[in-house]
Formats: structure tokens, sequence, C-alpha cells
């Protein structure tokens, strides 16, 4: 046959610095047959392969390829050569599709040309320095007060004063007019637009997966909820402290915060006031992804950034667990858009606020103390690169100032730290030295090791903590995954391309806010986790973002006909929808099974217990009997609404509870015979009958004691 196949076509293009042997006839309009006319047989395999070749396959082959490759990595029938094979080949044709403009990335906000002349107001600089320095030595004994709080939060302002650009003056007289225009003939107009339409889709659609029976899923807490929640007790019953040293030490900002849930929600000292503190917490970062796509790529940008970070598993899944780890990309996302901001614009302001963002994501969670270095790394990249020229100087002064500003919103912290060093920093010396653990190897090769498998959890395995991930699942679904990769190519050409600091910055900004899991040196299995990681997920879904407007945008602006248009159009909608698919699935299903299954059914029994008190009982007189391995007693108390106490009882602890001669509630471990015996033994008036938990294999056990007269054994 005379006519071309597609693989010809293919290879044509791969090789495109050859001439083609052969030409593609019948592409004109001027050749095609009138439509009214018979087409024989061949004919229509002509029309066929003609359409194939049509399509625009260098900007197809490359996402197809990536799909292809990330397919074979899921589990559990992974097939890690083919995988590598594709993920090569989509590597080589999305880079010749980048380098021939094919595939091209967005491009940001443009860059602005003003120059900051570094001056400010010394009086309210000197009064904020001196009121620090006055805080810092009143941030004594591990306590805020009236005094410190007030004097640090006068000192902050006073050096946001001092160091701010002034906002241009609003002009009231027009306002004024326009106000008075408007009252003569009032009138509101509504406007409809796709774009707008479509935000207000994608909103519904995150909100859904971040609120959806939050109640119950997760269902269960774990010791570390209790830990929490015990510190949040605290500081509802007055105990302000800077950093609480229970269960190894925690900063502070998820304590208060929740202490806040509590009292405007009415929710209580319980699970569901820590959910939905780390559900806000992790909106607010959905928020600036999106601003933060839209500086560096358009509205399109950010709104698929917005979409794909507010669906996938893994945002869902810290945002909803209720623990301190939302608060690292609830750092990180503000930091990064207000620098990237302000050294594109050159404002002042910009980098102030970066600073009061980094300063309270460090009372937040450790590993936000990565966060700095990026801040340096960003700045260090700015002033290596051409865009710099003309403001290097201004660029360090900028960095100093987004450093400095950091450490006075941190100056309690620092306090504290020099006082107790081995408290604060004994979470993050036990990870990285031998304090706890011997190291179980060479450090740098470790260190190398962690990272690799750091690097690959967007691919391969996610690790294997059950309370914050599916065990040995990539972190990243299929078509984010496969996005996120072909955003990494295109930014790598870019890059050698235009020399642009910025996308080397994201590139980089990965393995850094990686190193909290990869610094795991002591505990190499606890590397990767999606906890200690989780700040990494805005430049992801970011560069995922990138790598799908790229797609999307390049065959919008291939095809001419409205009816490819809306092919376009719907195949992104279709790779949308699958994406939100898989992702409920992962999330809603089979993380929902894996948790429960794992976790103990505290709830169940706080139920049980909640509903002992409120009839024949007290909190005092319910015990749950201690096995070992079986549930964190602590919680099932919590759940009950008593917070305060914990029902513990050992086995040979039994006969003393006969001392109470009210009725009594026992809960036990089926498998527990000696607690078994010895209820019997001691109360053989009483009765046990098993609870039926909901969750297959969580069943236990009640025994009932009721009420006697006699006291003595």
């Amino acid at each position: 046959m005379d006519e071309p196949s597609v693989l010809d076509y293919l290879k044509a293009k791969l090789t495109f610095w050859k001439k083609p042997n052969f030409e593609l006839a019948g592409l004109d309009e001027e050749t095609r047959p009138p439509e009214d006319l018979p087409v024989a047989a061949g004919e229509e395999r002509q029309e066929t392969r003609l359409a194939l070749l049509r399509l625009p396959w260098p900007i197809l082959l490359p996402s197809g390829l990536a799909l292809m490759a990330q397919f074979f990595l899921e589990p559990p029938n992974r097939s890690g050569i083919p995988a590598a094979l594709l993920y090569g080949a989509a590597a080589l044709s999305g880079g010749i599709a980048a380098w021939k403009g094919w595939l091209s990335l967005a491009e940001g906000q443009p860059e602005v040309t003003a120059l900051d002349n570094l001056s400010y107001r010394h009086t309210a600089a000197l009064t904020g320095f001196l009121g620090l320095m006055v805080s810092f030595l009143l941030f004594g004994h591990n306590r805020f007060n009236p005094i410190n709080l007030t004097i640090w939060l006068y000192s902050l302002a006073a050096l946001v004063v001092a160091f701010a650009q002034p906002f241009p003056a609003p002009d009231w007289k027009a306002l004024g007019q326009r106000l008075q225009s408007w009252l003569k003939n009032p009138s509101i107009a509504l406007r409809f637009s796709w774009w707008g339409a479509l935000l207000v889709v994608v909103v519904l659609v995150l909100a859904y997966f971040r609120f959806d029976d939050l109640n119950r899923l997760p269902m269960n807490m774990v010791s570390d909820h209790a830990e929490k929640l015990l510190d949040v007790g605290d500081v509802l019953h007055g105990q302000f402290k800077i950093f609480f040293e229970r269960n190894t030490g925690r900063e502070a900002f998820q304590f208060y915060w929740t202490a806040l849930m509590a009292l405007i929600f009415k929710t209580g000292i319980s699970f569901l006031s820590l959910k939905i503190g780390t559900v806000i917490v992790g909106l607010i970062t959905l928020v600036y992804i999106f601003r933060l796509g839209h500086e560096v790529g358009g509205k399109w940008v950010g709104l698929y950034a917005l979409f794909f970070a507010g669906i996938a598993y893994w945002p869902n899944i810290i945002s909803r667990i209720g623990l301190r780890f939302p608060l690292y990309p609830f750092c990180v996302a503000p930091v990064m858009y207000y620098l990237l901001r302000g050294l594109r614009r050159g404002h002042r302001n910009d980098f102030i606020l970066a600073g009061l963002w980094l300063g309270l994501g460090l009372h937040g969670y450790t590993a936000s103390r990565i966060v700095p270095a990026l801040v340096v790394m960003a700045v260090v990249l700015y002033c290596a690169h051409p865009q710099s020229a003309g403001r290097r100087r201004q660029a360090l002064v900028w960095g100093a100032i987004v450093l400095f500003i950091a450490f006075a919103v941190f100056i309690p912290l620092f306090r504290y730290a020099l006082e107790n060093p081995e408290k604060f920093n004994y979470r993050s010396l036990t990870r990285v030295a031998d304090i706890e653990h011997p190291l179980p190897g060479n450090p740098a090769a470790i260190f190398f090791s962690n990272t690799w498998n750091a690097l690959r959890m967007f691919f391969w395995s996610n690790g294997d903590v059950w309370v914050h991930s599916i065990p040995y699942r990539p972190a990243l679904d299929v078509i984010t995954a496969a996005f996120f990769f072909l955003g990494v190519v295109l930014l790598l050409v870019r890059y050698f391309q235009k020399r642009h600091w910025r996308d080397l910055f994201f590139l980089l900004s990965i393995p850094v806010l990686l190193l909290p899991s990869i610094l795991s040196l002591a505990f190499p299995n606890e590397n990767p986790n999606l906890n200690r990681t989780a700040g990494a997920y805005v430049p992801v879904f970011l560069i995922i973002a990138l790598g799908f407007d790229a797609l999307i945008r390049g065959l919008y602006n291939r095809v001419l006909s409205q009816q490819g248009k809306r092919a376009v159009i719907l195949a992104g909608v279709a790779l949308a929808a699958a994406a939100v698919a898989t992702n409920y699935q992962l999330f809603f299903v089979e993380y929902r099974e894996n948790f429960d299954q794992s976790a103990w059914n505290t709830a169940e029994m706080g139920e049980v217990m909640k509903a002992f008190t409120h009839s024949v009982g007290t909190p005092e007189s319910v015990y749950v009997v201690g096995y070992p391995y079986w549930v964190d007693t602590r919680l099932v108390a919590i759940n009950a609404g008593y917070p305060e106490i914990n029902p513990e009882l050992m086995p040979q602890q039994i006969p003393t509870t006969r001392v109470d001669p009210g009725a009594k509630m026992f809960m036990v471990n089926p498998a527990d015979e000696q607690a078994i015996t010895l209820l019997e033994e001691t109360y053989p008036e009483g009765w046990m009958r098993r609870y039926p938990s909901e969750i297959q294999g969580k069943d236990f056990l009640l025994f009932f004691a009721p009420a006697t007269k006699d006291s003595l054994p």
C-alpha cells in the first residue's frame, strides 16, 4: 500500500531533522470528496487513516506514554521495567515537543522593573526592636501572659509599620460620587462567565472531598490524638504554654486553634474539633495554591492547581486526620506565593507577609523548620540569574526582611529553645542522630537512599503508615502522577531555553521540602511518609497544573474547528472526572476500609460508656481492662465526653473495684482470658455479653456488675 501509516507519521515527527519520504495527501479541504457523494470502502479506510494522521500526536504522545507508564506502577500488580521504558519515552517525546514549541508552559504574571529605595521608618523600627527585646526577656517559664503577649504583638506591629511601603491612598471623593450615582439609580448587574461557573463547580467538588462525612472519616482516633486533645484541654483550662512538652514536645499553634474551633462550633474536646481545625487550615492552603498558580501561570493554572490539590487523596488525608500535618503546607503555600510575587514585582510588603506566615508556620509543625532554607534558596537562585539584574542588592535586603520578621514572630519559641534546647530539639534529633536509636549504617548512604525513596514516592510508594496513607501505593494517582512527570520535563526544557530562576526554584523546592522525611537517618523505615513531606505537595500540584494546562492549551490552540475545540474540552473534563473517580475510590473507600481495620474502635466504646453513665452508672464506674496492643483507654473516655478521666484498669486490679457498691461496667478484650476469669470470680452476680462492632473483627466484651449494698470483697 502506498499511503503512509500512523507509524510512518510518528517516525517522521520523532525524526524531525529528516525530511519525510512521503506526502500527506488529502489534508486540504479542496482535495476531500464532497460529503454527499458515495465513498468506497477503501476510501473510507483512507479517510480514517488521514483523520488519525491529523491528530496532534506530538502533543498527545508524551501524556499518553506517561499515563501508560503510571498504569504499570499501580498496585497490586506492578511492572517496573515497562514503566521505566514508557516514562523514558515520555521524557524524550515531551522534551522534543517542548523544545520545538509544540508543548509550552503557561507564562506567569509580567515582571515589574520597579526599584525599592530600601527606606524605612526609624522610630517605628527602634520601637519594634526594643519591644522585641523586652518581650524576649518576659517570655520565660514557658508561658504567654497578657503583658508579654501585648508587648510582643505591639513590637510586631511596629516592625511591620517600619518596613512596609505605603499603599496608594483611596480616592474617597470619587468613591463618594459613584455611591451617590448608584443611590440615585440603584441596580445590580449579574454577569455569567464559563470560567466563573467552572470555579464554583471546582469549589463545590473540593468542599465535598473535605467535608463529606467528616465526623466518621476517619472515625477512630489514635494515641497521638489523645495527646493533642489533652493539650487542647490545658489551653481551655487556662494553661497558655509556648511549647507543649507532653509526648516529647509540640509547637503550640494547633492547640490554640483547636480550642478556638471547640468554642466556636461547640464541639468540645473532641476528634471533630481537631478535624474542623485542620480542614480549615487545608482550605486556606488551597486558596494560596490557587493564588500561586495564578501568579506563575495565569488563572487557568491556578484553577487546575486548586482542583487537583482539592480532590487528591494525599492532601485530603493530611487535612482530615486531625493532627498537625497540614500546618506544614499551610506555611509553605503563602510563603512561596508572597516570596515569588515579591521578587517579581519588587514590592516590600510581600516580603513582610512572607515573613509573618513563615514565623506563624514555625509555631505549627516541626517540619516547617526547613522553610527558612527554602527562602534562602529562592533569594540565592534569583540573584544568580539574569532576572535580578539591577536588583540583587534589594533582593538580599528583601530576603533578610523575610527572615527577620519570621524571627520576630518566632521570638517566644526562641526563648524557650534557649532555655530548653533538649526538649525543643528532641523530636528532630532522635531522627537525624543516634540519640534514641543507633544509625543503621553509613549516614551518607542512608541519606542518598532516603532521597531516592522520597523522590519516587509520587510514582511508587508513599510509605507504610496506615494512619495517614494507603500503605505502599504511590502518593499520586495515575493521572496526576503522569502530569507531574510531564510538568517536570517541560520545566527542565524551559529552564534550559530561557534560564528563568523560577523554573529551577520549583524543581529544587521539592527535594528541599522533602528533607524533614529524608533526614530520618536513625529510622530510615519512616521515610517516605505523607506527613513530613506534606509541604512538598504545594509545588507538586503546581507542576501538575502546569503540565495539564500545557496539554489542554496545546491541543486547543492546535485545532481550528469548533468541533475539535469542543472535543479538547471534553477530553479535559474526562481526565478531570477520571481523577475525581480515582481519588474518591482511594480516599472514601480504600483509605476508609484500611483505617477502620487498623484502628481500634474507641468511638463505639466511647458511645457505650456515655450511654452507661447517662443511665445507671457514673464516669468513675466504667473501666477498660488493659490488654497488650489494644485500645488507648484515654480515647474511650474522650469519645464519651470525659477527657479528664482515664478508665484504664489492669486485670490484677479487678478485685479492688468491689469496694464500690454502685453499678459498674467493664470493657474487655475477647482474648483476655485472665480478665474474664477474674471478673466472673469477683462478681458472680454479674453478666457478660459481646458487643458486635460495625467493623469486622473489632468486637469487645461488656461485663456488667449490678449495684450491691455489700461493699466488702
